[in-house]
Order: structure tokens, then C-alpha cells, then sequence
């Protein structure tokens, strides 16, 4: 094993040397109390950053085992230490002087979710791996190692004294941040029991400080269950939490222009996520599975059985393998419900905003005008209460415009100055007066997800396969475009990494012609939640900026993706 006075020597004889002479340094060198390992080296001082990974024994870190034992307490320990040690690396404010990417430090920024990463893994016997990226210092193409072992020797073992050793941390914060793990994991398993599709605890903050900050915003309206909707829970550790239970079946909300509406549905589109302490939505819970809907033109559908909404269509295109490359509102909505479906979504998030609205609803006059049998569009209004009486599947719809879904709700929530109200026997009430078309839509048979994706050749014979994330809207494979700004669901950059790596993985090692699109998914899945985002790794180390995603991103990572082969 080479030591850290190895690593000091070989960095003393590089210096000024070209910068190619970097690449000597890959290796393991024991430092006091953990192992430095560089794992990468930049070929060029303009290139990526090096890779580097730290290794901290069990005994060395010192962190009790019921911290990390359980799933749920580990990636919440996991998403702290990376916060701490973030800001660390982030306080030197180190950049050393030089060229290209001299001095850079970089380590996964975390959002307001909890997300298992790459960056920060604490293994089953406690051994704690935090991954990073240094810029290694030049002078144009000459090496500067001066500069890097101010950082390697001390910088570095700064911030690892004081943010990775549970001797140097908070106890009281540590211990909190795993009962609220804790208590969140509680209300997750609590939700299917109790019937419910997710529970908003009274005093949550929703609304964010703006459009560009996921922050909670200083002075918003605490959140107040409406009596009739109020449950109370017993937390491990919280104790007795009250706030709003959604039932499971159709859910609606309304309000005027600006009361909240959006707000509620924002936050129970991540309410799959946890969230950090502070964030305001702590306990905010919904469906696991839960995915948002919105219309999508331009997309393209491949093999998609959309005849639950859409028949008989005047061109003849046949509506059980549909495919299109430039899908409509409508077809592109009516795609994203049955792709949810076979992605084993239970709840259905839906944004009148954001809809195709003859997807939606056809009015009563426009049914007079335009018969029924000269429309191939069956509406989602037509079809959402046999989603959840056939299929399981419930649905909460804000709508704002249109009144017809009072009459299919189950539960109608008006949000007034961003506090719900229940007004289902009122709205109910009314819509009496308003009755909708009398005439009845044919169940239809389950849609078919035989779905088989075929091996794509020339991918699987280019050894040089580019994987680059464009924020959080595409992923770009070589020169394809998988775009995902309308899969909202996604809060990290470091998830459509992920998702890029799964396309890579699948294409290599999955898809065969034979199995489906299914089938193929659960198998990424499985060995995701098995073995861990390590397993999607094939190079010569593990990136530090992957993020876990959900097993309905994968499906809709796919579904996007338009050289997939089906």
C-alpha cells in the first residue's frame, strides 16, 4: 500500500512537467485516517476534472450502526454528509492559479430532496466513501503540483476531520436528522393502510421563494387541514403529526386565480420525495408511485396502446400499436396515462393548466353540436372512474375552468388564500343543477403492454458511447436528444445521469428482442435497488454524480428516448 509521503514524492518530481505525467498519481495512497484514492485522471488542465474518491474505515468514522442499518436512515445520513461536506470543500474558496480547471473542487450539489448518491456511500460494515472531483492545477500544459498538494494535503483532510468523523459532528443534529427520516418513512408505509394517496401536515410551507428557487418562501400561509379531512398519525419520534389525508379515488382542486391550487399539486408531485429539515415540506407524503400528466406536443409514441382514449381515428392509424414521432395535446396525454399505467403508477397527478383540453373534457354543447360518433377522442373525464374502479389507479386534478369533474370527484378541496376548504357536498349540490350528457362510454378491454424492444446494433458497437446531461431538460447519447423538461418529477441533474447510464446499461446487456419494455425496466430496477447505482458502472471507476431515480422515470426516460427500437 503506497502512502501519503509517496504520493507528496511523486508529486515533487512531476512538477513542471508536462501535464500527461499527472496520470502516475492514479492510485491508493493511505493518509492518517482514511485511504485517498485517484481514481481518474483529466487528460488535459481544460478536461473534465480528475476523479477523486475517499475511503474512511468503519472504526475511523465512527458512526453508530443503527444510523445506517436500516435503507430509509442510511440515505438520509448519506444526503447529510454530502451537505456538510459540500460546504467545507465550498469555504476554502480554493482556486488555484493556473489554467483551464486549476483548483476547481467540486462535490454533488444536494437540492431540498433526500436522494441516494454516488457522492456519499456508507456500506453495510460502516466504511464511508465520499466521491469528488479536483481540477489538478497547471500552468498552461505544465503540471503545478505545488498547488495540488496544498489541496491533497491541506485542504482535504480539513474538511474531512471536521465533516465526515462522527466524532467532529453534531450528535443532537445527526440523531434528528434520522428520527425525521424515520417519521417520514412512517407516513409512507401508513398511507396504503389508511387508504390514503397522500397527507399534507398541518403548518407545511408550500409555496417557494420563487421561480427559480426551491427554497420555502419567508411569510407564505401555513398549511390547515380542513376539519373534515384531518387525520392525526403517531410519528416514532415526532409524536402525534395532524394534517390533511387524501383519500385514494378522484380528488379535486379548485380555487380562484392564485389561491394555491398549483402550489398543493407542486407539492405532492415531490411529496415522492423526502425532504430535508427546514424545507417546509418535511411531511408532505404522497403515493410513492404517483406521477404527474401533462400534454407533451411534439413527442414521440412508439407501440403505445392509447384506444382507452383515442378509436377510429379518419386516416386508419391504427390506435393499439400506436407510434407517431410528432404526437398532438391529446395523443401525447393519452400516451402518458397508459405509459403510467404500465409503469405501475397508483396515483395520477393532473394540471388543467398543463392539459390538452378536448383530452379533458368535451362540454355538453359541444357533444350536441359534434356527435359522439364523429369524435375519436374518448376524455379523461369519461374514463377516470374506471381507472380507479377497474385498475386502482386514483387521481388528483386541479381545474380551475371547467365544473364537469365535480361530478366524478370524490372529494372536491377549494384552495382559498392558499388554505384548503372541503366543499364536496356544496359542489356536489350544484352540479346537480348541471347534469352531464346522459349517454354512457363502453368499458374498455385492459390496454396491452406487449411492448418488445429490440437490440440496437450500431449502439452496442461503439465502444465510445458520450453521455452528456443539458441541465434538467435532456440527456444527450451521442447525438441523440432524449428530452425530458416535461418530466417533472425530476429535481436533480444527477437523476438524468443516471437515466443516461440506464439507456447505456440496457442497450448493452438488456434489450434483446424478447423481453418487453416491462420487463426489461423491472430488471433495471431490481438490480438498481439490490446492488445500488454502482451497478450501472462499467468503466474503470464509479462517477461521482448519479442520483437514484424512480422506476416511472425510467419508463418515461425510454418512452422519450427515439432511437429506442420497438
Amino acid at each position: 500500500m503506497k502512502t501519503s509521503y509517496d504520493l507528496k514524492d511523486l508529486l515533487n518530481r512531476i512538477d513542471h512537467k508536462g501535464y500527461p505525467a499527472y496520470k502516475d498519481t492514479r492510485g491508493s495512497y493511505q493518509f492518517k485516517g482514511y485511504l485517498l484514492s485517484i481514481d481518474h485522471v483529466q487528460g488535459d488542465p481544460f478536461a473534465a476534472p480528475s476523479k477523486v474518491s475517499i475511503h474512511i474505515p468503519a472504526d475511523t468514522a465512527g458512526f453508530p450502526s443503527d444510523l445506517f442499518q436500516e435503507k430509509h436512515k442510511r440515505i438520509a445520513l448519506q444526503d447529510l454528509l454530502t451537505r456538510k461536506f459540500s460546504r467545507e470543500v465550498e469555504s476554502f474558496h480554493f482556486k488555484a492559479k493556473g489554467s483551464g480547471k486549476s483548483g476547481l473542487m467540486s462535490v454533488s450539489r444536494c437540492g431540498q430532496e433526500i436522494l441516494e448518491r454516488t457522492a456519499c456511500q456508507i456500506q453495510k460494515n460502516g466504511t464511508l466513501i465520499m466521491r469528488m472531483e479536483i481540477g489538478f492545477p497547471a500552468n498552461g500544459r505544465t503540471i503545478n503540483s505545488r498547488e495540488l498538494i496544498k489541496i491533497l494535503f491541506h485542504f482535504l483532510p480539513d474538511c474531512v476531520q471536521t465533516s465526515l468523523l462522527y466524532s467532529s459532528l453534531d450528535k443532537n443534529e445527526i440523531q434528528k436528522n434520522a428520527a425525521l427520516a424515520q417519521d417520514q418513512y412512517y407516513i409512507r408505509t401508513e398511507l396504503p393502510k389508511l387508504g390514503l394517496a397522500a397527507f399534507v401536515a398541518n403548518g407545511s410551507i408550500l409555496p417557494r421563494e420563487s421561480g427559480v428557487s426551491d427554497r420555502p418562501m419567508k411569510g407564505a400561509v401555513p398549511f390547515q387541514s380542513p376539519e373534515s379531512m384531518e387525520i392525526s398519525l403517531p410519528l416514532p419520534n415526532y409524536g402525534v403529526i395532524k394534517g390533511m389525508g387524501i383519500k385514494e379515488g378522484i380528488t379535486l382542486i379548485v380555487g380562484g386565480g392564485y389561491h394555491g391550487k398549483s402550489t398543493l399539486l407542486k407539492a405532492l408531485e415531490l411529496g415522492v420525495y423526502n425532504h430535508i429539515s427546514g424545507d417546509g415540506r418535511e411531511y408532505v407524503i404522497t403515493d410513492s408511485s404517483a406521477l404527474k400528466i401533462r400534454a407533451e406536443d411534439g413527442r414521440s409514441i412508439k407501440q403505445t396502446d392509447i384506444s382507452m382514449f383515442i378509436n377510429n381515428l379518419p386516416n386508419k392509424k391504427d390506435t393499439v400499436h400506436f407510434c407517431t414521432e410528432d404526437a398532438s395535446g391529446s395523443t401525447s396525454q393519452a400516451a402518458n396515462v397508459i405509459e403510467a399505467m404500465e409503469a405501475g403508477t397508483e396515483l395520477i397527478l393532473i394540471d388543467e393548466d398543463t392539459s390538452a383540453t378536448n383530452f379533458m373534457i368535451r362540454d355538453e354543447l359541444m357533444q350536441r353540436v359534434v356527435h359522439r360518433d364523429s369524435e375519436p377522442i374518448t376524455p379523461f373525464i369519461d374514463r377516470v372512474q374506471e381507472l380507479f374502479n377497474c385498475f386502482g389507479i386514483s387521481t388528483i386534478l386541479v381545474a380551475g375552468s371547467s365544473g364537469s369533474y365535480f361530478h366524478r370527484a370524490d372529494c372536491i378541496i377549494q384552495m382559498d388564500h392558499y388554505l384548503p376548504k372541503d366543499i364536496t357536498a356544496y359542489a356536489k349540490q350544484e352540479a346537480e343543477s348541471f347534469p352531464l350528457p346522459s349517454d354512457l362510454v363502453e368499458s374498455c378491454p385492459d390496454p396491452s403492454f406487449k411492448r418488445t424492444v429490440k437490440t440496437d446494433h450500431n449502439f452496442c458497437k461503439n465502444d465510445r458511447i458520450k453521455l452528456k446531461t443539458q441541465g434538467r431538460d435532456s440527456i444527450l447519447i451521442n447525438k441523440e436528444i432524449i428530452d425530458l423538461r416535461y418530466v417533472e418529477q425530476l429535481s436533480d441533474i444527477e437523476q438524468l445521469s443516471t437515466l443516461g447510464y440506464l439507456v447505456k446499461y440496457a442497450q448493452l446487456h438488456i434489450f434483446d428482442g424478447k423481453k418487453t419494455l416491462s420487463e426489461s425496466v423491472e430488471e433495471l430496477y431490481r438490480m438498481l435497488e439490490t446492488k445500488g447505482l454502482d451497478s450501472i458502472c462499467e468503466g474503470s471507476y464509479i462517477p461521482s454524480g448519479l442520483a437514484m431515480v424512480r422506476k416511472q422515470e425510467i419508463f418515461a426516460c425510454f418512452n422519450r428516448y427515439r432511437s429506442l427500437r420497438m
